[in-house]
């Protein structure tokens, strides 16, 4: 009978999660902060007792490896090549700045409050908060639908996938010194994050290279829903075996999922789809086991309250921005609004919570109140940043709408020739106005016309009009996009 309680349970969270996730995205409001309150109001009080940190802790590093894989294989590595130092830099010295900052704050607010705290756990409980949560900003940007200019996009979601690596170095040398009690020692941690993020890159990048073989050369006939079960093993392998080589398991993930991503593999769709639902899967079942963990009257506690708020408040209006602007500082092409927006977009969500559980494993005294703490950072960050994402680039002029394809339908992965969708403007009917008067690259064929709610295949005399929408196939997309471009086309929309 308990099991099946159990089971009962799971699937009555699951289902008011999903509810709160509808009613999240017609309230503008991150679903993921929605997931967390309902786990804390069925553990309020115990009506659902959970407070197994080990099972939280593994069920948030599984989540987590997942959700970097998959955020991977959904960026385009020529959307992040223009933005590749900015994110480096964000994701390291961003990421340490911010720690310095909040601890140091941290240390000289803590006596104000009547709470002892050495320097060491100041800063160990800044560098828990110091990276942006992937999961959040994922979520959150291309729930939108939204549009950023300057390439901010797969800037913000570069440095939330890339930036977890550097916080949890930061959390694991600093866990070490608070429960030993040693001094820093510098050289060495330098070290060891130099060690972990080369062997993380390096592994990444070749198990990456080594999934795409293994799903192109590993024949499944006799069911093609295994290929989800093989990615999903290639994913976990690769996180496991660059964490006991000592190299970050986090940056290898993400690395093998963009590797993935950008290269042809079999399956393409179905995999996409596939790891898409088990990351929201994950996402629910981390950020509600998260909200069953905390007590809420601990968060309500004065010390904790007051600690919390100092900290969310300080680390949006203060930290962020200054470690952003001194990280950005070399790079010129970015604008004052691009530079204050990007500061704002930085959401703290699972990631802090999963690595404030590290010391309370290590039994450091202190780390239920450093775990209160960073809960309620990350409730301010999303109630806060979370909710105005969409309305901070609008009101900073950087956002526009993206548009979205007329011809629903889905490519076939055997189909190598890539499928593009054009509107038609003036200067391609300067020639004519048939079909056969555009000129096109050869080896490009238009297939479909959509005209004011009605689709229709064309031939060479059909007569087009200003703003029909074309699907366009071509052999040479390159060569289409040249061609398009010479006529005034710019919003080339890519299907493949």
């Amino acid at each position: 009978m308990l099991t099946e309680k159990l089971l009962f349970v799971l699937a009555l969270l699951l289902f008011v999660a999903v509810l709160a996730g509808k009613a999240a995205y017609r309230l503008g409001a991150p679903a993921l902060l929605l997931f967390l309150g309902v786990g804390m109001l069925f553990g309020y009080n115990d009506f659902i007792p959970f407070h197994a940190v080990e099972v939280a802790q593994f069920v948030g590093m599984v989540a987590l490896c997942i959700i970097l894989f998959s955020g991977g294989m959904d960026t385009k590595f020529s959307d992040i090549r223009p933005v590749l130092p900015q994110g480096v830099v964000m994701a390291t010295l961003g990421v340490i700045l911010t720690a310095f900052i909040v601890g140091g704050f941290i240390y000289i607010l803590a006596p104000y409050l009547g709470v002892e705290m050495t320097m060491p756990f100041a800063l160990l409980l800044a560098a828990t908060m110091s990276s942006t949560d992937s999961a959040s900003v994922f979520s959150i940007l291309r729930t939108k639908k939204q549009g950023l200019q300057q390439n901010l996009r797969p800037l913000l979601e570069l440095e939330s996938g890339s930036n977890d690596p550097m916080a949890y170095i930061l959390t694991v040398v600093l866990v070490g010194i608070v429960a030993d009690g040693a001094a820093l020692n510098l050289g060495s941690a330098i070290g060891k994050f130099i060690i972990q993020m080369v062997l993380g890159a390096a592994f990444g990048y070749g198990f990456g290279r080594a999934t795409v073989w293994v799903l192109n050369h590993i024949r499944i006939r006799s069911n093609a829903s295994l290929y989800s079960v093989l990615l999903l093993a290639c994913a976990f392998f690769t996180f496991s075996f660059t964490t006991l080589a000592y190299g970050n398991g986090y940056l290898a993930v993400y690395i093998a999922g963009l590797v993935v991503g950008n290269l042809r593999i079999e399956h393409r769709n179905m995999l996409r789809t596939f790891f898409d639902s088990f990351t929201w899967l994950l996402q629910i079942v981390l950020f509600l086991g998260l909200g069953l963990l905390v007590e809420v009257q601990d968060l309500l506690s004065p010390d904790v309250l007051i600690m919390g708020v100092g900290i969310g408040v300080f680390m949006i209006f203060v930290a962020r921005p200054v470690a952003t602007l001194i990280s950005l500082a070399p790079f010129r092409e970015f604008t004052a609004k691009s530079r204050i927006y990007v500061s704002w977009v930085g959401l703290r969500g699972a990631v802090p919570i999963i690595f404030a559980l590290y010391p309370i494993t290590e039994g450091i005294e202190g780390a239920d109140y450093l775990f209160n703490v960073v809960f309620l950072v990350t409730i301010i960050s999303l109630v806060v940043q979370g909710t105005t994402v969409s309305g901070m680039a609008n009101w900073l002029n950087l956002s526009f709408k993206e548009r979205e394809s007329t011809f629903k339908f889905t490519v076939p992965d055997q189909i190598s020739s890539e499928f593009s969708e054009i509107e038609v403007n003036g200067a391609m009917l300067k020639k004519g106005c048939t079909l056969r008067n555009i000129s096109l690259p050869g080896h490009t064929l238009v297939v479909m016309v959509y005209r004011g709610g009605q689709y229709f295949v064309p031939k060479g005399d059909t007569e087009l009009k200003k703003g029909d929408k074309l699907l366009v196939v071509s052999d040479n997309n390159d060569e289409l996009i040249s061609k398009v471009e010479e006529m005034g086309i710019e919003n080339i929309i890519q299907m493949n």
